[in-house]
């Protein structure tokens, strides 16, 4: 099924249920400046959902453009990386200003997606919020929806308000399941983890409350609906795809993308991303400037700018070399011309702006490379056969031109690159931005250690993790230089030659113990203040640390042997994660502790459970190999010509350490590392997740910890199988028994609750009084809900058929207070009203309609107090 054909099918669908179709809005928002762009089909209705604006039509439905570039809505990041995310998109929804609410909107959902869309009811899962009962049970007696198909997720996920203030209320999601194979797992963390396998396909939004300043959130007195379906996802499932960048709104652009830079797609490389990214990009920049926005150095125009030169940029890299992104607004104008034909009427423009665009941002480049050339001749004049630092530093923070272009570039002159020149600025740069940032508290620590610059500590601790005779050259405390530091105080030291490893290169610093005759101490971290530095925080257990004093200083075995295994399972790790998931992966950042270890690194989406079980099997082979670790010095330009791996982030001196696993790992790194892997011991990864767009993080153990964390596991599960009294193989057999029965459990206390609402509703003649004519029914309750109170109220309305009525029950802590009125008496007095004047009897506050109305609080003993005043509110109100 074509896009055209879906937005066809939607729109006459909801024609046929008596909605309004209206076409898409701009993308530039209306009268609205809290957003850049449209983001949602709902901007163009936003005043009507704030009863600021009435309409003539109570349902509608649209196609509406979208973009999503910023503030909480921004997918600029996952643009390429991912098979479904994009800048622009177009959103199908169907909307109920106060007309129709759950029951209909969630049997339109579904009618659409079975009937018409035809999509197998097998492969469709539902979220809902957590507290939603209504919508569980609309979803399984209606839609016929079996209840472990769907799940009920917290406000994250599941709860959408318009802003701190405003229309609020809970949403329901509809799921696809793409492809079985793609990972495996159960449904529900998958969908809760964001897997690729299961895509979001439409969100229903019941907006029933009304939050105010407080966070108090009120019944609506006409509940609406907004929906969002996203047509790119959509056409992607009903063509069994599981990429939005397979249907036919990309492949054309994609064609002629590959046509421009003679490259296939997909090409199984990172150019991919670089093609996926282009396509949205073009389609993004058509309808901005379709839609009049124009290239800017702020605010709508900054990201149309933004997105022209990221394209363009992209280009650079898959070969294209000219400007080429206004050549695909045609390609764009075609795919998109039956649903939008305004944009052939537009096309010439949107060409000439994207096109002068491009020819600037080229001629940027341009006066890059000139200056590239004559780093080049300046290079040539002085005999030298490579680019200095300095310069590929310029280029990099001037003109943007990575690394890696430069060196390209370079080698096509038949010259090197100077990288530790490069790195050194980069370093430089990256102080002075640490500097800023710290600001006096840091200037003061480095000026304390200044009276040491030209200084240099010898570092043993490679070799030897003791020094019987080291001599103490500084003192320091609170930033300051001292003579010496006495029994019970901390402070800082430095000697002359040292064991202990200083905190680099995401391994921690060493601890342990220095002692003599007269003094003993505890160090319990090192550092580098100033580079050649090393420092030692230390506090003094007994006697005095003098300056000049001589020492024996040990390393905590124990614990740099804990910290060695680690740093060379993080290096193992690393070469795992590129041999399971391709050379793509590179290191972001890590930490290295004697209690686990943290490995950051790029990658653009969440590890399955097999390829975390295939990664850890892999480094636990590796340790089992009992692989010796073989370490040499060497430069950096060596090192790197033998295949070794160099940090971006790291800086590196003259003389680098070579680290090398067999043929598997081979890194740059000043570490710490096990003399061979057997020593490691055991590999265990507890947790992969995401730190930013296109950066993962595993944390995990080894050794000790991670047999400890092992186990505990086994423990855990031991304890389970004992307390359900199965085996291991039924736990999770015997656990959904469990659940299913607690269900059943739940169904019986609510039948019973259900049927003491009914008992208590009984003998009117016990609970009403007479107020000038008008039956009050007053009651005071026990142990039940404000949902429970509510339904009580309505039960009781339609009892008296004619009155008031009023109920306070008290549940734990809390109190409940609820009026009711029914219809006939709205005009003469308000529930409104009589819950205003009793609530702060019961420490609380409330609100509602003329016909409901409900008031909540802490004080139990203000209930009595609060019920007598609600009678003596309609005494004077009648």
């Amino acid at each position: 099924m074509k896009a055209q054909n879906i937005r066809e099918l939607f729109l006459d669908f909801f024609a046929k249920k008596n909605h309004k179709i209206l076409p898409s809005s701009s993308l530039l928002p209306k009268d609205d400046p809290t957003i850049l762009f449209a983001n949602a089909g709902m901007n163009q209705f936003k005043n009507i959902f704030l009863g600021l604006e009435r309409r003539s039509y109570k349902r509608a439905a649209t196609v509406q453009k979208c973009m999503r570039v910023s503030g909480k809505h921004n997918d600029l990041e996952q643009v390429g990386k991912t098979n479904k995310h994009h800048t622009f998109f177009e959103m199908l929804g169907n909307f109920s200003f106060g007309d129709y609410f759950k029951k209909e909107a969630i049997a339109f959902a579904w009618e659409l997606m079975t009937d018409v869309f035809k999509l197998s009811q097998d492969r469709l899962y539902v979220t809902i919020y957590e507290e939603d009962d209504e919508a569980f049970d609309i979803w399984t007696k209606q839609a016929g929806v079996p209840p472990e198909k769907i799940f009920r997720l917290g406000k994250k996920d599941n709860f959408w308000a318009m802003g701190e203030t405003g229309p609020c209320g809970p949403c329901s999601e509809i799921h696809y399941d793409l492809d079985p194979a793609y990972e495996e797992g159960e449904p529900r963390l998958l969908i809760e983890k964001g897997s690729d396998r299961y895509i979001e396909l439409w969100n229903l939004v019941f907006m029933q409350y009304f939050q105010d300043e407080k966070g108090v959130m009120h019944p609506l007195p006409a509940p609406s609906i907004d929906t969002g379906m996203g047509l790119e996802r959509m056409a992607a499932s009903l063509q069994g795809s599981t990429s939005n960048f397979d249907t036919e709104l990309f492949r054309p652009i994609i064609e002629e993308i590959c046509r421009f830079s003679s490259r296939e797609y997909p090409g199984q490389d990172e150019g991919d991303i670089s093609v996926r990214l282009i396509a949205d990009h073009a389609r993004a920049v058509a309808f901005l400037i379709g839609d009049g926005i124009l290239p800017a150095n702020d605010g709508r125009g900054y990201v149309l700018r933004r997105l022209i030169r990221r394209a363009f940029r992209h280009g650079n890299l898959i070969g294209i070399d000219h400007p080429f992104v206004f050549k695909l607004a045609g390609v764009v104008s075609d795919v998109m011309k039956d649903a939008y034909p305004e944009i052939l009427a537009s096309l010439n423009f949107i060409s000439k702006i994207c096109f002068a665009e491009e020819e600037r941002f080229s001629q940027t480049l341009s006066f890059g490379l000139r200056n590239f050339e004559l780093y080049v001749q300046e290079a040539r004049q002085t005999g030298s056969k490579r680019l200095a630092g300095e310069a590929l530093f310029k280029l990099y923070d001037t003109f943007g031109f990575p690394l890696d272009l430069s060196a390209e570039l370079a080698l096509e002159e038949g010259l090197s690159i100077d990288e530790p020149g490069f790195r050194q600025e980069l370093e430089k740069q990256k102080a002075r931005a640490r500097q800023s940032w710290k600001g006096d508290s840091l200037q003061k620590e480095r000026k304390a250690y200044e009276s040491l610059k030209g200084r240099s500590v010898h570092y043993v601790g490679y070799d030897q993790s003791r020094v019987s005779d080291a001599s103490v050259i500084a003192v320091f405390e609170v930033g300051a230089r001292v003579p010496e530091l006495r029994q019970g105080a901390s402070g800082e030291a430095v000697l002359d030659v040292t064991p202990f490893y200083a905190e680099a290169g995401g391994q921690v610093g060493d601890s342990g113990l220095w002692k003599n005759p007269h003094f003993s101490g505890l160090v319990e971290n090192t550092f580098f203040p100033i580079p050649e530095i090393i420092s030692h925080k230390i506090k003094v257990l007994s006697g005095v640390l003098r300056e000049g004093d001589r020492v024996e200083a040990a390393v905590d075995l124990p614990r740099r042997k804990a910290i060695r295994n680690n740093h060379t399972a993080t290096h193992l790790l690393h070469a795992a994660l590129r041999q399971v998931l391709g050379d793509h992966v590179k290191q972001s950042g890590s930490l290295v502790s004697h209690a686990r270890l943290r490995f950051d690194f790029t990658h653009f989406a969440q590890l399955s459970a097999q390829e975390t079980r295939t990664i850890e099997t892999l480094v636990n082979e590796k340790i089992q190999a009992n692989i010796s670790v073989m370490i040499k010095e060497t430069t950096l330009e060596a090192g790197v010509q033998e295949g070794a791996m160099a940090i971006f982030e790291e800086k590196y001196g003259e003389k680098v350490r070579m680290v090398a696993v067999g043929d598997f790992s081979k890194e740059l790194c000043g570490g710490v590392h096990a003399p061979s892997t057997g020593e490691i011991g055991l590999f265990k990864i507890v947790s992969e997740t995401s730190v930013a767009a296109g950066m993962r993080r595993i944390e995990a153990l080894t050794g000790e910890e991670a047999t400890r964390y092992v186990q505990e596991t086994d423990a855990l599960l031991q304890e389970a199988q004992l307390s359900l009294n199965t085996s291991r193989k039924d736990l999770l057999t015997q656990i959904e028994k469990l659940k299913e029965l607690l269900k059943e459990k739940e169904h019986e206390i609510k039948a019973l609750r259900q049927k003491a609402l009914h008992q208590k509703s009984e003998k009117p003649e016990d609970h009403i009084q007479r107020i000038k004519g008008i039956s009050v029914w007053i009651q005071k309750l026990e142990d039940l809900d404000p949902g429970e109170t509510r339904d009580l109220t309505d039960k009781l309305k339609q009892k008296i058929k004619s009155g008031i009525v009023l109920l306070g029950s008290v549940k734990g802590e809390k109190v409940f207070l609820v009026a009711g009125v029914t219809k006939d008496l709205t005009g003469r007095i308000s529930a409104a009203d009589i819950i205003k004047q009793a609530a702060p009897l019961i420490g609380g506050g409330g609100g509602g309609r003329p016909d409901f109305a409900q008031a909540g609080g802490t004080k139990a003993d203000g209930l009595d107090q609060a019920l007598e005043e609600s009678l003596s509110v309609i005494e004077r109100k009648l």
